[in-house]
């Protein structure tokens, strides 16, 4: 039975379950194309070796692979499909997990400035499609798949409010905007309307110039040439530079900050931004809001005060 026919057979299982299954679906058909279109008995351990490399250093991406490969082969050998499994018996010892980054606001702005650096001829909405991208991103924590997914129809101008829809959870919210990322919304909504609109209101809000949504690699290597030009590289001690994902972190981390600074009780708060951030539990929340210089100094100076508060009443 040729590979693909069973990977097929497979993700109709997973979703038939009630899995949305996106990534890991990209993912088996990417392997099936590695494998070169072959029956699943003919591949080799070699084979499998090669595509958890990848071409880039070792990293967590190798321990994804090789999770959704053991679950498609665990399917494979229990229908008879394969006698065994292909995968290596000893994993080798991976990298730390990357330590979420916060960008400053200087950051932001020079990376914001060099979404221009993506304007080409035959595509010359895609430079100012990136840079709404990116300042929704920021202005609203979104995950980079949730903004994918987000029709014309999912964002309300009048409302100010963006509909989320079958999120990671397979939950619905409603996330409010503010008047500059409404502006920057509706200017946008304008030009993505030259674009063809195959399915209407419900076309994809960022797409390409023949109105499919964007890919999400395509995504990805576009960040890769935005953060060059805006000069963002490595932090000192890490191995990788910042990520897309990074946004939502500082999103959450910059809302800490302007809560601290205006004299909000940011514990009673946290609930709301983990509604906001679509979390199914503070835990998450808590996770995002690494402690930066910036938010231990504002941690520190409101401890000041309530002790300076607490020794007036001795």
């Amino acid at each position: 039975m040729k590979l693909i026919d069973v990977i097929d057979a497979y993700v109709a299982l997973q979703q038939s379950l009630g899995m949305r299954f996106d990534s890991a679906q990209r993912l088996l058909r990417q392997f099936a194309r590695k494998m070169d279109d072959v029956r699943i008995q003919e591949v080799r351990s070699q084979q499998v070796l090669d595509f958890l490399q990848g071409s880039g250093p070792l990293s967590a991406t190798w321990a994804l692979k090789h999770r959704v490969l053991s679950g498609f082969y665990r399917f494979a050998i229990s229908r008879g499909h394969a006698n065994a499994s292909p995968l290596p018996m000893v994993l080798p010892t991976l990298p730390p997990q990357q330590t979420p980054y916060v960008y400053s606001t200087d950051e932001l702005r020079r990376f914001i400035n060099a979404t221009s650096t993506l304007h080409v001829g035959h595509s010359r909405l895609q430079a100012p499609m990136y840079r709404t991208l990116i300042l929704l991103l920021y202005g609203t924590g979104l995950r980079i798949g949730e903004a994918l997914h987000l029709t014309l129809r999912d964002v309300d101008i009048v409302e100010r409010m963006i509909t989320v829809r079958n999120t990671k959870f397979f939950k619905t919210r409603l996330v409010p905007i503010g008047p500059t990322l409404t502006q920057e919304l509706a200017a946008h909504l304008k030009r993505r309307r030259q674009l063809p609109l195959p399915a209407n209101k419900d076309s994809a809000l960022f797409s390409t110039r023949t109105g499919k949504a964007w890919p999400y690699q395509h995504v990805i290597t576009l960040f890769q040439r935005v953060r060059r030009a805006a000069s963002i590289d490595c932090p000192v001690g890490e191995l990788r530079p910042p990520r897309l994902h990074d946004l939502r972190h500082t999103a959450a981390v910059h809302r800490v900050l302007s809560w601290y600074r205006a004299g909000k009780d940011v514990q009673c708060l946290l609930p709301q931004l983990a509604t906001y951030l679509g979390h199914v539990d503070i835990k998450s929340t808590q996770r995002y809001l690494q402690m930066t210089p910036e938010l231990l100094q504002e941690a520190g100076q409101r401890f000041a005060r309530y002790a300076q508060c607490e020794g007036s009443h001795d």
